[in-house]
């Protein structure tokens, strides 16, 4: 209509309905440039979540406020206003009592007064000594009656939210009656519950007989025992962090003005919540400080607070084996730290959903990790990285040249060039030429409209990979371009050279052979120890599972050996420097590969001169090369020695 007018602003009901779905491609690419840079894998799925995507909204975001929130509540107030409120409503009571009995001259008056001035200098105890005692002034009665009723309303008030006039039911006689009886029935429906008997008929009768008192409604025993756990766990934790003195103060006046029958009630109340919620801080005290005085309620309740806050933290740290993001409870977010923030974890709850339903990620037992689609994705990028910086031949990209006439189809095609041998592409050459000149017949054919099929030959390569997986390689910023050099052969061996049998092993003061998805979650080996001996011995294995094919071995190390295999008891000995027995062990397995035909590539990392001598004689020893690479050049390297390798000397 004419008249409508229409406001816009920020929109503040949630997550923006029109803001654009996760990039979760980008977000792996993200974690993987991380890994392939040195980064742990592991910590960078966990930075994913914790700085939140595009760097906002993060896990740390909220932790940040999460205790920036704890260290405000600390410094809310003085948790001792319960017995400083009432001993300034005992003077006020006292101070008008003597006024009153200083206008006597009778002899009961005398000795009221005596009475005052023997009182106790412990405000609970005074108060009750003044249990008995008959007022004199009508002022003075109400001020001792207002310590007594005012802790016990504070006291309930805490204990059960849906108690609104908590006032009324600490003085009403009948009201306290009432309340009794609520809570003798609750324990008698606790203990049910605790000997794991069937309560739902006894919840159902408890809360349709004292039901206003929990006005969160439960649905059943065990959200009802939460809710008040909590609250119990509150007032423990305000009495433990009380000085000595004041804790026997404040339970000696919390007996007086309760009551024998509710504080026995209440007691019980407390020692069946305690055995059913062991998991809570019941004994933990907290240093709260603050100009402003707390009464019980509000000391409480502001533990209360903090010990929401402790359980959010634990829940955002994430440190937790097997811990997930559906562990934080989205409502206490929002209670302590806002709609927003809650927003924010159910946008990180979304995007780790959406990275397991694409299968991008998989959790077990220590967290997410990269599933199988994605390190496909992982290694492929490496080696585009790889390919990016070879130089390409004359006929096409550099890892097909290895093509001939007699060769297998790979599915590519090419320009023909003149020489070429390869057969003919049928279809995008008649396809080439009808594109330039129409659809005539008969198809009129032109040089440049010829296409060759690419063909890779059968010969196969059994290769093995070994790279050193010292402390000295992440130290020396050397970790990064090791991982991306062996992803990349790996898959290149997968995707273009599947009739190749490629085995990684990872070597530190002990070997081990790899799989794709080891390599890209290993960690440095933070224990001493280069054992080049125990590598070759597996790389040797796997050579002889593979006796028809080509033998291709390469080796990346930025140490000597310093460690090899006891020959008796197998276990691994490291010593520094180098000892003879560890050089011989290691050159008794060159020479068994050498004897099998097999030549040692060795990439040397770094400038020792030790590793120098040591590598160049192997090198001279088994008839293969060595190679000095920078690290931005070591994928290069042996994706490019694999490749010409593979084709053999036979």
């Amino acid at each position: 209509m004419a008249g409508n007018r229409f406001r816009y602003g920020q929109w503040r009901g949630g997550p923006d309905p029109l803001a654009p779905p996760y990039d979760v491609r980008a977000a792996v690419d993200a974690v993987g440039a991380e890994m392939l840079a040195g980064g742990s894998l592991r910590k960078a799925l966990r930075d994913l979540l914790r700085r939140g995507p595009q760097g906002r909204g993060g896990l740390d975001d909220l932790v940040a406020r999460a205790r920036r929130l704890r260290r405000e509540t600390l410094r809310r107030g003085d948790l001792d206003g319960a017995v400083t409120r009432a001993r300034a409503l005992l003077d006020q009571a006292l101070a008008a009592e003597r006024d009153e009995l200083r206008g006597r001259t009778d002899e009961a008056a005398r000795f009221a007064e005596a009475v005052l001035d023997n009182l106790p200098r412990s405000t609970a105890r005074a108060v009750q000594g003044l249990s008995g005692y008959s007022w004199a002034s009508a002022e003075a009665r109400q001020a001792y009656q207002r310590i007594l009723d005012g802790l016990r309303g504070d006291v309930l008030e805490q204990r059960f939210a849906g108690l609104r006039d908590a006032a009324r039911a600490a003085a009403d006689p009948a009201a306290r009656r009432q309340l009794a009886e609520m809570m003798r029935d609750l324990n008698d429906l606790l203990a049910q519950h605790a000997r794991s008997e069937d309560t739902t008929d006894a919840f159902a009768e408890f809360m349709r007989r004292h039901g206003e008192f929990f006005p969160e409604r439960p649905r059943d025993v065990d959200e009802l025992v939460d809710v008040l756990a909590r609250r119990a766990a509150a007032g423990e934790r305000l009495m433990r962090s009380l000085s000595d003195r004041q804790r026997e103060e404040l339970a000696g006046l919390m007996r007086q003005s309760l009551g024998d029958r509710l504080a026995g009630e209440l007691s019980a109340l407390d020692a069946n919540l305690r055995a059913l919620r062991p998991d809570l801080n019941w004994n933990r005290g907290e240093r709260v400080r603050g100009a402003q005085s707390l009464g019980y309620g509000e000391a409480a309740d502001a533990l209360g607070e903090i010990a929401e806050l402790d359980e959010l933290l634990d829940a955002l740290d994430q440190d937790q084996p097997g811990a997930t993001l559906d562990d934080v409870d989205v409502d206490a977010v929002s209670r302590t730290l806002g709609r927003d923030a809650a927003d924010d974890v159910r946008r990180l709850r979304e995007l780790e959903r959406e990275l397991r339903r694409q299968g991008w990620v998989t959790r077990d037992s220590d967290g997410l990790t990269l599933s199988p689609k994605a390190l496909r994705r992982l290694a492929g990028t490496a080696l585009r990285r790889v390919f990016a910086d070879l130089t390409a031949g004359p006929r096409g990209q550099h890892d097909l040249r290895s093509a001939g006439a007699a060769g297998e189809v790979s599915g590519a095609s090419r320009p023909w060039e003149y020489g070429d041998e390869q057969p003919l592409d049928v279809v995008r050459t008649l396809t080439r030429a009808v594109g330039r000149a129409g659809p005539t017949v008969p198809v009129q054919l032109a040089p440049e409209d010829f296409e060759v099929m690419e063909t890779e030959r059968r010969a196969s390569a059994a290769v093995a990979l070994c790279v050193d997986l010292s402390y000295s390689m992440i130290s020396q910023g050397r970790w990064g371009p090791m991982k991306q050099t062996a992803l990349a052969l790996s898959h290149l061996v997968a995707t273009r050279f599947p009739q190749d049998a490629l085995q990684i092993v990872g070597f530190g003061r002990e070997a081990a052979p790899l799989t794709q998805a080891e390599l890209a979650a290993v960690e440095p080996d933070l224990q001493q120890g280069t054992n080049l001996q125990h590598a070759l011995q597996l790389a040797g294995r796997h050579l002889r599972r593979h006796p028809g094919a080509e033998p291709v071995i390469l080796v990346v190390t930025d140490g000597e050996p310093t460690a090899h295999l006891d020959p008796d008891g197998g276990e691994a000995y490291f010593h520094w420097p180098p000892l003879s027995e560890t050089i011989e062990a290691t050159i008794r397995e060159v020479d068994r590969l050498t004897r099998a035909g097999a030549t040692l590539n060795l990439f040397m990392l770094g400038d020792d001169e030790g590793l120098r001598r040591f590598v160049d004689a192997v090198a001279r020893r088994s008839r293969g090369r060595m190679f000095t690479p920078d690290l931005d050049d070591l994928g290069e390297y042996v994706v490019s020695d694999y490749l010409r390798a593979r084709r053999g000397r036979r």
